[in-house]
């Protein structure tokens, strides 16, 4: 296992739309172990597969005891939000803002062997289901913000200070950065003490 190298704010993978998975084997096992331990490393809550520069739909989560990985998610939603919370980013590091959410979500798709799987949630779980769904649409949370949160992001990230910040966070990242990984062609959820996320 490895730990990569997370993308951040302005690299086009995060934008662009990631692929369905469509062959799986090693390199796909090896994968989401690297996302799990990189998620592991910087006390993550979750980690999709663009995060780490691979334009695949996977994503890792670890919330409240539970843990584990989806390989293609399809998500379904309650028609009713949840109380807004703090929500991070480990791609936009050093910010972090109230971000309108479904209540309840369920996501299905396949494990890393191609095995159904379905697991649903409410609260943080269902945060960082639509979190890092989002991540696999090219999304990201900021594209939600709404108001006055929304005016404060956008003028956070044009400030020069957070490049500072964000170079800061690479730059200690790097330090326990493995390897990066590559094969596939070439995430998350904000670090856990945001919200507990």
């Amino acid at each position: 296992m490895a730990i990569l190298t997370i993308r951040t704010l302005g690299d086009p993978v995060l934008r662009t739309r990631a692929e369905d998975v469509t062959e799986f084997g090693p390199e796909l096992a090896k994968l989401v172990a690297d996302m799990e331990e990189t998620m592991e490393d910087v006390d993550g809550a979750g980690l999709a597969a663009p995060q780490v520069g691979v334009s695949l739909r996977v994503f890792t989560y670890r919330i409240d005891g539970q843990s584990g990985h989806v390989v293609n998610p399809v998500l379904e939603l309650s028609e009713d939000r949840q109380e807004d919370h703090l929500e991070g980013c480990l791609s936009i590091p050093g910010l972090g803002y109230t971000t309108p959410r479904f209540r309840w979500a369920r996501v299905t798709g396949v494990d890393l062997h191609g095995n159904p799987i379905s697991i649903e949630g409410e609260g943080m779980l269902a945060r960082c289901f639509q979190h890092e769904t989002d991540h696999l649409n090219g999304s990201l949370y900021i594209d939600r913000l709404e108001g006055e949160d929304r005016k404060a992001a956008l003028r956070a990230i044009r400030q020069r200070e957070y490049d500072a910040v964000a170079a800061r966070t690479v730059s200690e990242r790097a330090q326990s950065v493995g390897s990066s990984f590559g094969s596939f062609g070439g995430g998350s959820f904000g670090a856990r003490n945001k919200a507990g996320a």
